[in-house]
């Protein structure tokens, strides 16, 4: 009997948030600094030194030179533009909230895909879990893939990555990191070729702030010859959490 999946993805979570994406504020963090030198943005500009220095830093400044974007390594980060905010923000947007696969079959996996994009400013980080049940057909539910593996058929299967596929099919994307996003696939989800569906994991990620990173969702489905035939449906919720 022919089998096929609708599927629907819904945010929810801890942040506010609708279909278009959210924003955030937070309150403004204070000037940069160590134990051995602060900076204050007021003191930085017009004319400038050739050159000023301690012990501990050494800095240079001058009119006219082009000074955006941002910069960062394990102990700070730092923004730079004509006009910068130290106001934390972080954006969720999901590209397309529905994922339909081909129909079932227990000779070769279905696959669909779905995408969404975060980015966040002058933070420390995110994390992206998924929460929702696997497709379900009245009281039967597609197996998740609790151990991390390939693609199987004929034995049933429901899981998920974030990376460019070959097998079972030609399908997914790499994290794009096209508007300055650090953004990445959490472990168990970015091994091309291997899938895992764990309700409530990390499934991405950031360490420090981020432009835009694009993520894509690739889904496989396997089915035994016993599987029961119908429209299976699953709601699944993405949320995305800001680590402050």
């Amino acid at each position: 009997m022919t089998k096929w999946l609708e599927y629907t993805l819904v945010l929810s979570g801890a942040i506010v948030c609708t279909l278009a994406g959210f924003m955030v504020a937070a309150v403004a963090d204070g000037p940069s600094s160590s134990p051995h030198y602060q900076l204050n943005e007021s003191t930085i500009g017009g004319g400038g030194l050739v050159q000023s220095e301690s012990t501990n830093f050494q800095s240079r400044e001058a009119i006219g030179e082009t000074a955006v974007g941002s910069s960062s390594s394990t102990n700070y980060q730092t923004n730079s533009g004509y006009v910068t905010t130290g106001a934390p923000a972080l954006s969720f947007g999901l590209n397309n909230a529905n994922a339909a696969f081909n129909d079932f079959s227990p000779n070769a996996a279905a696959t669909t895909t779905a995408s969404f994009s975060v980015s966040d400013y002058t933070s420390y980080g995110y994390v992206v879990q998924v929460l929702g049940h696997p497709p379900t057909l009245g009281t039967h539910t597609i197996s998740a893939m609790a151990t991390t593996g390939p693609s199987t058929p004929g034995t049933e299967q429901f899981g998920i990555n974030l990376v460019a596929n070959t097998s079972p099919a030609t399908f997914g994307a790499n994290p794009d990191h096209g508007q300055f996003g650090v953004g990445s696939a959490a472990t168990n989800y970015n091994t091309a070729n291997n899938f895992r569906y764990v309700e409530g994991e990390t499934i991405a990620s950031a360490p420090k702030s981020s432009g835009v990173t694009t993520y894509t969702i690739s889904y496989i489905v396997n089915v035994t010859t016993l599987t029961p035939g119908g429209s299976y449906t699953s709601d699944q919720q993405l949320v995305c959490t800001g680590t402050y």
